[in-house]
C-alpha cells in the first residue's frame, strides 16, 4: 500500500488528484468544529447519551452530530435520497427508462437524487431543530430559532454532497465514502483516549481491552476477506470472422463479490432505526414515547432485532438493484457471450439470479453480524463505546481498499499510456 502511495505522488495528475481530495477532506473536517447559529453546546451533549443509536449516526458525522455543528446530518440524507430513487426507478416505468438511456438518464436521475436530498435534508434538520427547541438548547426559541437551525443544517448537507461529487469528479476515491470513512478515522483517537482513561479509571482491566483488541483484527481480518472475496462465473465468447480477421474466442468471467451492496444497507438501516425514537423524543411526557425509550432504546434486544433484520432485507434489495442478471444475460448474448454450458438468454439470467442469491445470504449475514457486534462486545467486556464497532472497520477497510484499488487503476493506465507514446 505504501509502495503504491509512493508511485502515485511521483505522477503530477494524480499528485494532484490526492492532494485535492486532501483538501476537500480538510474543508469537511474544518466544518465539523463550525457552530450551528443558535444552539446552546452545553445543553447538547446530554441528548447524546453513551450507547445511544445517536452515537452511531455521530460516528458518520464525524462527531458533528453531538455538537450540532453545520454538518451534523453529515452525508446521510444524501445517501437516503440515493437508495430511494433507486427504488423508484424500480416502481416507475419512466425513471426505469431514464436507467437505461446511458450517460444523460444517469444525468437525470443524479440531478433528482439532488433534488430528494435537500427535502429529506430540510425534514431532518426540521426534526433537529423541534428536538433542540424541546430540550431547551436553542437560543431563540419558537418558529424563529428552528427555522436557522434547519435551513443552516441543510445548507451545511448540500456542501458536503458537493463535496462528495466533487471529490468523485476531480479526486481519487467516492467521494461519499469518503466523507463517512474521514468522519469515522477522524473519532476513533478519541475512543482510544476514553478507553485508556476508563482503564486507568479501574473501569476495565486488561483482559477486556486485549479481548477488544483481538475481536477487532478478526473482524479486519473477516472484512477484508469478505470484501475481496467474488464467485467468478467463467464465460466463453464464440469466434466471429469479420473480413479478414477473426474476433472472439477468448475466456474470461464475471465477478460476483460476496458483498455486492457494501456499506449502504448498513446506513440506512441505521437511520431509520433512530427514526421511532427521534419521533419519541418529540414528546417525551407521552406514555406511548416512554414505551419506544424502554423498549426500542439502543442495545435493548428488539432494537437489535430489527437492526439486524433491516440490514438484511436492504442487502437484498440493494444488490437486486445494482445486479441486474437479465441485463448481464442480454449483453453476454448481444456479444456473442454465454457460460459453458448453459443456453444463453433467460437459463443464463436464472442461474446468474441463483448464484447471487446464495452468496447474498452470506453476505447479508455478515454485514448484519458485523453491525451489531458492538452490542455483543459490550456484552462481555461492558465498554459501551460504539468506536470500536464492526460498523466502522467495515466502512473504514471497505473504502480504504476500494480507494487503493482506483490508484492502482490510475497508475495501470498511465504505465499503459507511456508504453503507447514510446
Amino acid at each position: 500500500m505504501l509502495a503504491t502511495l509512493g508511485r502515485a505522488v511521483k505522477i503530477g495528475d494524480l499528485r494532484g488528484r490526492i492532494l485535492f481530495t486532501l483538501a476537500m477532506l480538510l474543508v469537511f473536517r474544518l466544518g465539523v468544529h463550525v457552530p450551528t447559529p443558535g444552539v446552546i453546546p452545553e445543553r447538547v451533549a446530554p441528548l447524546f447519551g453513551t450507547g445511544s443509536i445517536f452515537r452511531l449516526l455521530d460516528l458518520f458525522a464525524g462527531g458533528a452530530l453531538a455538537t450540532v455543528s453545520v454538518f451534523a446530518m453529515s452525508i446521510t440524507p444524501y445517501i437516503n435520497s440515493s437508495i430511494i430513487v433507486q427504488l423508484l426507478t424500480v416502481v416507475i416505468p419512466r425513471l426505469e427508462e431514464l436507467a437505461k438511456e446511458g450517460e444523460e438518464g444517469r444525468r437525470k436521475l443524479t440531478q433528482l437524487t439532488r433534488y430528494g436530498t435537500v427535502v429529506m435534508a430540510l425534514l431532518q434538520a426540521g426534526g433537529i431543530a423541534f428536538y433542540l427547541h424541546r430540550a431547551g438548547a436553542l437560543e431563540w426559541p419558537g418558529f424563529p430559532g428552528m427555522a436557522v437551525v434547519a435551513i443552516t443544517l441543510t445548507a451545511g448537507t448540500v456542501l458536503l454532497m458537493w463535496i462528495g461529487e466533487q471529490i468523485t469528479d476531480k479526486g481519487i476515491g467516492n467521494g461519499i465514502s469518503l466523507l463517512i470513512f474521514a468522519g469515522i478515522v477522524s473519532r476513533l483517537p478519541h475512543g482510544l483516549v476514553t478507553l485508556v482513561e476508563m482503564w486507568r479509571a479501574g473501569s476495565v482491566n486488561l483482559f477486556q481491552i486485549l479481548l477488544l483488541v483481538v475481536v477487532g483484527l478478526a473482524v479486519i481480518v473477516a472484512v477484508v476477506w469478505v470484501t475481496e472475496g467474488q464467485r467468478r462465473i467463467p464465460v466463453q465468447y464464440a469466434k466471429r470472422v469479420v473480413g479478414r480477421r477473426i474476433y472472439g474466442g477468448q475466456s474470461t468471467h464475471i465477478p460476483i463479490r460476496v458483498n455486492q451492496a457494501g456499506v449502504i444497507p448498513v446506513i440506512f438501516a441505521a437511520s431509520l432505526v433512530a427514526l421511532p425514537l427521534t419521533v419519541a423524543g418529540f414528546f417525551p411526557r407521552a406514555g406511548w414515547s416512554q414505551f419506544i425509550a424502554r423498549w426500542f432504546d439502543w442495545g435493548t434486544p428488539l432494537n437489535t432485532a430489527v437492526y439486524f433484520w433491516l440490514i438484511i432485507g436492504f442487502t437484498f434489495f440493494y444488490t437486486a438493484i445494482t445486479f441486474n442478471p437479465q441485463d448481464i444475460a442480454d449483453n453476454l448474448r448481444k456479444y456473442g457471450g454465454y457460460i459453458p454450458g448453459l443456453r444463453p438468454g433467460r437459463p443464463t439470467a436464472e442461474y446468474l439470479a441463483r448464484v447471487v442469491m446464495r452468496i447474498t445470504v452470506f453476505g447479508a449475514l455478515f454485514l448484519a453480524l458485523i453491525s451489531v457486534l458492538p452490542l455483543l462486545v459490550r456484552g462481555v467486556t461492558h465498554i459501551a463505546s460504539i468506536y470500536f464497532g464492526g460498523t466502522a472497520l467495515l466502512i473504514v477497510v471497505g473504502v480504504a481498499l476500494e480507494t487503493m484499488k482506483q490508484i492502482e487503476a490510475h497508475l495501470l493506465m498511465r504505465q499503459y499510456q507511456g508504453f503507447m507514446k514510446r
